[in-house]
């Protein structure tokens, strides 16, 4: 039997700060100021200039979870400069606008708001003409907020192959590279509707290594994936009979040259864009370990890009803290252990939860045994899976109590029903939206 420890307490309220120390680098407004500013009629973004009074019309569209902060602080700046705008964002993920009309979509499925808003995001960039400039606002989210499936596809065939594909642990990058090949928006095509405008966008960025193609599935830049790659994707993972029909058809149809292909790097719509990423995990990360270094821990940065499957990461990132534990390497306590990036997680069972979840519960189960060890995962946008959590917590008193509860560890991993364990514990960790998504921030505290 464990002692209960007394550091645990503090520990774990140090480890729920270090988040929120994370998620304020992050904060959509925050970021948009940091890149754009106007200087009598001069916008100013990043180290572009726009003369605004060269252009007759100033256009707002966009997706994600963080679309709506983003485009009033846009407003703030901009004001009636605006001549109009239409930004489709995740439902209760809202902010006051004026000037730009806001449609709360389905996420991570898609639904048919999405697919109206989607439409008239496409007709307002196809109504852009030279002299026009289009600001794009793109975050996490965004592949599933433009909803706007390619002729002869529908809605519930978009829907029905993201649930195959998430269900078989297709990496973000494998699913958006479908997506993108389903869409009239996605993979550079929002760009290509708006040429001749000028357009610029403004990005968060909810991918690992912060490939522009990949993040909320690329509407506006260049393309690098193909339909041949998208048939790779369906043999890889042998779904071909799982899919819908016609979206097999379709991207067995483009792989043969029968469907135009997603514009690619040089194509002239290009000529007048430009992308701009104003945030990323790796800031909520160095932000995380500033917090924790006030507070006093020695900060160890993993990785902000970590992928694979959830459990193993954690069994990885629970050996360190054990290690640091018996040998005082690589670092000694108290310690602070920081991660970030995408796992994924196989559903075997029939459970709830979601990656961040399922990773505190491995992690329970990896350093059950030791002493004064704590975890936090979490989803930087306040959702975790399909569930109202961003994700958990657990420590090394964690198997005991569950134990005392007559809750079986082991049993709820493998049913992929973290939630449930959690919420009997009362260790779920819920942060309600955040209006922002530069993916997860894991946090593993020794003292």
């Amino acid at each position: 039997m464990q002692h209960e420890s007394k550091k645990i307490p503090g520990m774990r309220n140090d480890a729920v700060n270090i988040f929120y120390g994370g998620l304020q680098a992050v904060e959509p407004g925050a970021a948009v100021k940091n890149y754009c500013r106007l200087e009598d009629d001069h916008l100013i973004i990043g180290d572009w200039i726009y003369d605004l009074g060269k252009y007759n019309n100033l256009y707002v569209i966009g997706a994600g979870k963080a679309a709506a902060p983003m485009a009033a602080t846009l407003e703030q700046i901009l004001g009636k400069r605006i001549t109009s705008g239409i930004i489709n964002v995740k439902y209760k993920h809202l902010a006051d606008l004026e000037r730009i009309k806001l449609i709360e979509a389905g996420h991570p499925l898609p639904d048919n708001n999405g697919q109206r808003g989607a439409g008239e995001i496409l007709n307002l960039a196809q109504n852009a003409e030279n002299g026009d400039l289009v600001i794009c606002l793109i975050s996490g989210g965004g592949s599933a907020l433009l909803p706007l499936p390619f002729p002869g596809l529908s809605l519930q065939d978009k829907q029905d192959t993201i649930k195959v594909l998430l269900a078989c642990s297709a990496t973000i990058h494998e699913i958006n590279t479908i997506r993108k090949h389903t869409s009239m928006l996605k993979g550079g095509r929002l760009t290509e509707a708006a040429y001749p405008a000028a357009i610029v966008s403004l990005i968060l960025s909810d991918v690992v290594g912060d490939d522009l193609d990949v993040i909320a599935s690329g509407p506006t830049v260049p393309d690098s994936s193909t339909f041949v790659q998208c048939m790779e994707i369906l043999n890889k993972y042998d779904i071909v009979n799982t899919l819908p029909e016609s979206v097999v058809a379709h991207i067995q149809a483009g792989a043969e040259g029968e469907v135009p292909e997603t514009p690619k790097q040089g194509d002239p719509a290009f000529k007048k864009a430009r992308n701009l990423i104003i945030g990323n995990n790796m800031d909520a990360v160095m932000a995380a370990k500033q917090k924790a270094e006030r507070l006093g821990y020695i900060v160890l940065v993993l990785s902000s890009m970590i992928e694979g499957e959830t459990r193993h990461v954690a069994y990885v990132h629970g050996a360190i803290a054990r290690e640091i534990i018996k040998t005082g390497n690589p670092l000694a306590p108290p310690a602070c252990i920081l991660s970030g990036g995408e796992t994924t997680v196989t559903l075997k069972g029939t459970g709830l939860g979601g990656r961040n979840q399922e990773f505190a519960l491995a992690a329970a189960i990896d350093i059950d045994g030791s002493e004064d060890i704590v975890v936090l995962s979490g989803g930087t946008d306040g959702t975790d899976g399909p569930t109202d959590a961003a994700g958990a917590l657990s420590d090394t008193t964690t198997m005991e109590r569950a134990a005392a509860m007559g809750l079986n560890p082991h049993h709820f991993l493998a049913n992929n029903d973290a939630y449930h364990f959690f919420q009997k514990l009362g260790d779920l960790f819920v942060t309600g939206p955040t209006n922002t998504n530069v993916m997860d921030l894991r946090i593993i505290l020794v003292k």
